[in-house]
């Protein structure tokens, strides 16, 4: 872990080899039979006697384990057994979810599941989280890289599609595998971590290409590496003085909050500005536990951004979104962006239409504040990058007027002004031709 003397010169000291081999395993902490009272965990993969569809009671956390991040990670749902013992409905050969986690890993934290109240599909927090046979239908038009990072990537584990911006994938490992998850391809196949070298190579890289100010640490996700190994990759990264801004994407505030200690808050804070993007879908994510580690990261310094993502059934709703956007806000977390569904085989069932995220965005306008509405946007297939996809407030442009609408549907004509200049003065400044008497001058791009 870099120290206070040695942050002020991070541009020119090494990282300790240690520190880039992300292959040492913690020891064993200790383990519970019970986890608690509403999803009633066997770790021992004994299926439990009864398991309401319908969960109600609070949860009894274990002393000592509960709210340890390391704890947490070994003891997440990974195999159907575990999943059945849970929710008994889902012992059903006939759902064939063997084929579905045998393609798409699975993985749920114990914290994450004892957030769910039903166990079916009207329960946002279950379909987030619990596979589901509807991932094995495909559309022709999906892919499993409509993105094409893999294509965007100059060295192993760096991806490039915009020309000042680069992501490194730190880890395929994340606590939970959304299965809305626009890496299915990766995600938990192999739960490993970037090696030494690889980062050796993205700082070559960084360092070649100084028109590259902005960096995201992504993954899987980040917060799943130990202290120091997370470290391992940021310093590099914070030693190439082009870099300005380094961003970590990461959903660890969501379902696994107890990984935002303050070890891992003070080793970051030597490497600012960083930006954290965390990634909440819905309302009832928003838990103390998620408010609280949100909290120790702002406190830290660190600019919150959400990056929601589009999921029918789950957050296509106008006044859950607006429930999600203003409790965001009291969690000092800046809505970002909306994202639409990426063309991503495997998550055809939570497309929604375009069309339902520019009602979201027209409800959200007027009773939001701005600070609270994100930019809905597509990251357009075939590594077109992202698009904004906004409501139409303009109705029509002349020389003199513009027609604008209000999002309550109220016409405006708002004047243009009236410039004494001559035309020549004007196409000078706006770097444009010169145009005809009488017809509006085309604006310079």
């Amino acid at each position: 872990m870099a120290t206070d003397s040695n942050r002020d010169s991070r541009n020119t000291t090494s990282i300790p080899p240690r520190l880039l081999n992300g292959d040492e395993e913690d020891p064993p902490l200790p383990t519970s039979p019970k986890l608690n009272r509403t999803v009633q965990l066997s770790l021992r993969a004994e299926p439990a006697t009864a398991t309401p569809t319908a969960v109600k009671s609070a949860p009894e956390k274990p002393t000592g384990c509960w709210n340890d991040w390391r704890w947490q990670m070994r003891n997440r749902i990974r195999r159907l057994d575990q999943l059945a013992a849970l929710f008994p409905r889902l012992n059903d050969p006939s759902n064939r979810l063997s084929d579905v986690v045998a393609k798409y890993p699975m993985a749920i934290t114990p914290y994450y599941a004892s957030l769910i109240r039903r166990a079916d599909e009207s329960d946002p927090i279950f379909q987030m989280a619990v596979p589901r046979f509807d991932e094995l239908s495909d559309p022709p038009f999906l892919s499993a890289d409509p993105l094409l990072e893999e294509a965007h990537m100059p060295v192993p584990g760096l991806i490039r599609r915009y020309p000042d911006r680069a992501l490194v994938l730190a880890t395929a490992t994340c606590s939970m595998y959304c299965r809305h998850c626009t890496r299915k391809r990766v995600a938990g196949t192999h739960e490993n971590t970037i090696a030494g070298r690889q980062m050796a190579r993205i700082g070559a890289y960084l360092r070649a290409h100084p028109e590259i100010s902005d960096v995201i640490v992504s993954g899987g996700d980040p917060f799943t590496l130990r202290t120091e190994v997370l470290e391992a990759v940021v310093a590099p990264i914070r030693q190439v003085r082009s870099v300005e801004v380094i961003r970590i994407g990461t959903r660890a505030p969501v379902v696994l909050p107890q990984r935002i200690t303050d070890e891992l808050a003070n080793m970051l804070r030597q490497y600012h500005p960083i930006w954290v993007n965390t990634h909440f879908n819905h309302p009832r994510e928003l838990t103390p536990k998620a408010a609280d580690a949100c909290a120790r990261l702002a406190d830290a310094g660190f600019p919150l951004g959400n990056q929601s993502v589009l999921l029918r059934g789950v957050n296509d709703d106008p006044t859950i979104m607006a429930e999600l956007c203003r409790g965001l806000l009291r969690m000092r977390v800046r809505p970002y962006y909306l994202f639409q569904c990426d063309l991503v085989r495997g998550i055809e069932h939570f497309r929604t239409p375009l069309a339902r995220g520019l009602e979201i965005m027209e409800y959200l306008r007027g009773r939001i504040g701005g600070l609270g509405i994100p930019t809905f946007v597509v990251d357009a297939p075939h590594g077109g990058g992202k698009i904004p996809v906004l409501p139409n407030y303009v109705v029509s442009v002349g020389p003199t007027h513009t027609a604008l609408r209000n999002d309550c549907g109220m016409m405006v004509s708002y004047p243009e002004p009236r410039d004494k200049r001559p035309a020549s003065a004007r196409a000078t400044r706006r770097g444009s031709v010169v145009a005809a008497p009488g017809a509006a001058s085309k604006p310079s791009e």
